[in-house]
């Protein structure tokens, strides 16, 4: 199998070394918007680099996987599509749902797979909540809560780029949650603060985020997000049912440090960032991918489970700026689509 990387920055640099150590992957072709990063990543893994996109789709590849800004997603689903190749792709598939829509309309047409990256659905900690979910283990579940929390923020320069906090960091947060649970949300309440570095305000963006979100069987959720957190990369949903309480990504790790006397200590190793949280997920959503484009496998994570994550990031950026409750009704792009 070959397969065409399409961006080598950190994540494409991940998912490219990923792949070259797949026994099911022959070969693969880099590109990048800067051909001298590409040409560099290439060399050390023994693969090939393209000058540019074209050169992807004309010396002939089996599948795609588009690690480049999100403003390319799109366009480069559609091209695939219609060169009848499956892809694998970050979230999102574009920042706002016009484009997303046209995108997953493409793949619809052309009949092929787009499996997106939300790699929360491979991590140990989410697939154990998951089945404790639905196996009844916590009983009638009533209250989740759902964080996640950066060490530090991105550069300056990404954050007009990123779609916002809740497009962009609790979009995850939104997912895993529909995951876990099985259930959609019905509507959300938003809130959000720029008191951080004024690059947030330039930005037009927020440093942290807050969402209270009803879910279709009346289970309540909070989700909050910052961009601040200097004691480690955060990431957790707490579970709570009749029967029982669970937590997924508390281990000796996470970067919480407890008032009581006799509580854990603090983390001597806390997480810094998400590749390092995240890295097995990664590898085992790209190894489905090798499985979907084999056809050994059904799509874990299609672009209409992509869709209706930003449906509820939207829903929350409308309630932020109108203060008020925002019904997922209201938000183009549901299930009927």
């Amino acid at each position: 199998m070959r397969i065409g990387v399409i961006g080598t920055g950190r994540i494409g640099t991940f998912h490219a070394r990923t792949l070259s150590r797949h026994r099911d992957v022959g070969s693969l072709i880099l590109t990048d918007v800067d051909p001298a990063r590409a040409q560099e990543l290439a060399q050390r893994l023994g693969e090939t680099a393209a000058p540019g996109v074209d050169e992807i789709f004309k010396w002939g590849v089996d599948a795609v996987v588009i690690t480049t800004t999100t403003s390319a997603h799109a366009e480069l689903i559609g091209r695939a599509a219609r060169s009848g190749l499956p892809v694998f792709c970050e979230k999102p598939i574009a920042l706002d749902l016009p484009g997303t829509l046209l995108a997953i309309g493409e793949v619809e047409t052309a009949g092929t797979a787009l499996q997106m990256g939300f790699q929360r659905r491979f991590d140990t900690g989410y697939t154990g909540a998951r089945e404790a979910v639905r196996s009844g283990r916590l009983g009638r579940l009533h209250t989740v809560r759902a964080m996640t929390s950066d060490q530090t923020p991105p550069p300056a320069a990404y954050l007009p780029l990123s779609g916002g906090l809740y497009r962009d960091t609790l979009i995850h947060d939104f997912d895993a949650l529909r995951w876990v649970t099985g259930h959609e949300v019905v509507d959300v309440y938003a809130a959000g603060s720029d008191a951080g570095p004024g690059m947030f305000r330039e930005a037009g963006d927020i440093d942290t985020g807050a969402a209270v979100l009803t879910l279709d069987d009346g289970t309540l959720a909070t989700a909050t997000a910052t961009r601040l957190n200097g004691a480690g990369y955060d990431v957790r949903m707490e579970l709570a049912g009749e029967l029982d309480q669970i937590t997924a990504g508390l281990d000796d790790r996470t970067p919480i440090a407890s008032t009581e006397p006799t509580g854990p200590p603090a983390a001597s190793k806390p997480w810094t960032g998400f590749l390092e949280r995240f890295g097995p997920a990664y590898e085992a959503e790209l190894a489905a991918f090798v499985e979907v484009v084999r056809g050994e496998r059904a799509n874990p994570c299609d672009g209409r489970e992509a869709l209706q994550a930003l449906r509820i990031a939207e829903a929350c950026d409308l309630s932020r700026r109108e203060r008020r409750l925002v019904r997922l009704s209201e938000v183009p792009g549901g299930r009927d689509v």
